[in-house]
């Protein structure tokens, strides 16, 4: 079954095309630029790289050249747009509506757009998305996959602010969690590589990246998420500040006359590593700083080392243990360097790291901690868009299918 995956903000929409019977990624591309009268459509098709410059007024349209791609002549994967059975998307947010992927109507939509103002730069596009497949293939079916579903078992006690309880009550202001796709994913490709089962361990999954967060996997059931109401809580970001005092805030709008259309900005552009560093979010720059003796790359590196240790040691604490420990994401899965900082000085936890092993790992799933260990710790390549695209086959199809990572088309 040939299942095309979608991720759409407001101004980009990102796609592949997936046979989830091979695991293998047909196609997949980009569009950015859209609304605005000079766009980009650039994707990868049997192993050669296309990209046009053009106006893509709406995701319809951009959806429609994505179709047309799909089908061409010379480059295209399939011989008829028919070969689409189904389509899943990615949803930044669920609220407390949808504990998991559910395939797409009128009702869905609707619960989405009363939830807009909870992730106002993501459901926008999620909706036009759906609205825009609904118009070009309206008898293909359509599956929501909910980036914060998989963290809607965390109980009360750790989602709760210690705020007024009617604003909970009135605006839903609690914590969700995110990444719950990629932490789900992984949690059960690392409990196989381990030989077990992922719903007999106590895991703990670090995803690590321009976006980055710590999720305690408690027997199957996320039971904590450094991620907040937002995607700016928790761990030291790209661009994303991470926990911060509010106290420290409002001193900041107050002495600098800073409104809060401004803060946000600060807050989810202009801070996290960017912010410290003063130059670059990308880990490969700050780490080459840091071999040169550079002060704001040293500290940039040691605070999202420093934020990753202190969430590990309190997932370990709440569950009480830990059979295993995951790294994945771009900077998870690549830094061996991060890796290295963040597990130095762990074995008190039970981690005994082969940091040789370590050290040369880069970019595909392996075992870094030393057999004895008490607890394993593992490189773990996440597929977010292979993940989507398993949920979307077993709703449109009442079965199941076996997960793993998806072969990138030759």
């Amino acid at each position: 079954m040939k299942i095309l995956v979608l991720n759409c903000g407001s101004s980009s929409l990102k796609y592949q095309l997936i046979d989830v019977d091979t695991r293998t990624v047909l196609t997949k591309g980009l569009l950015e630029r859209i609304g605005l009268p000079e766009g980009i459509f650039s994707y990868t098709s049997r192993g050669e790289r296309h990209t046009t410059d053009c106006a893509i007024p709406n995701h319809t349209e951009g959806l429609r050249m994505v179709l047309a791609a799909l089908t061409d002549k010379e480059t295209g994967v399939i011989a008829s747009i028919d070969e689409v059975s189904a389509v899943g998307h990615r949803f930044a947010h669920g609220g407390e509506y949808f504990t998991k992927s559910e395939l797409i109507t009128r009702d869905v939509i609707e619960k989405e757009r009363s939830l807009i103002d909870l992730a106002p730069l993501h459901i926008p596009g999620n909706i036009m998305g759906a609205e825009a497949i609904n118009n070009l293939l309206p008898d293909v079916p359509q599956v929501a996959v909910f980036d914060t579903s998989f963290n809607l078992t965390i109980e009360p006690k750790d989602y709760l602010y210690g705020i007024p309880y009617e604003y909970y009550e009135q605006y839903g202001i609690r914590r969700y969690g995110f990444h719950g796709t990629s932490h789900r994913f992984v949690a059960k490709k690392g409990a196989r590589m381990l030989g077990r089962y992922w719903k007999d361990l106590k895991i703990i999954s670090c995803h690590l990246g321009s976006g980055a967060s710590v999720c305690a996997i408690d027997h199957g059931r996320s039971v904590n998420n450094s991620m907040g109401m937002t995607s700016l809580e928790g761990l030291t970001m790209g661009s994303r500040c991470g926990d911060i005092d509010v106290g420290a805030l409002l001193y900041l709008m107050d002495k600098g006359n800073i409104s809060p259309a401004e803060i946000n900005d600060i807050l989810y552009k202009k801070s996290g590593l960017v912010g410290l560093t003063g130059a670059s979010p990308d880990m490969r720059d700050i780490w080459a700083g840091v071999q040169k003796g550079e002060k704001r790359n040293t500290l940039a590196f040691q605070v999202f080392a420093a934020r990753c240790k202190k969430y590990i040691g309190a997932f370990m604490a709440q569950m009480n243990g830990c059979d295993l420990l995951i790294f994945t994401g771009g900077i998870g899965e690549n830094a061996w360097f991060m890796r290295h900082a963040i597990l130095k000085d762990m074995d008190w936890l039970g981690v005994d790291v082969d940091f040789e092993l370590n050290d040369k790992s880069a970019g595909h799933d392996v075992i870094i901690s030393k057999p004895s260990s008490r607890v394993a710790a593992a490189v773990v390549t996440t597929d977010e868009e292979l993940a989507i695209a398993v949920d979307t086959f077993k709703i449109v199809t009442g079965t199941t299918t076996i997960e793993g990572t998806a072969k990138q088309a030759s």
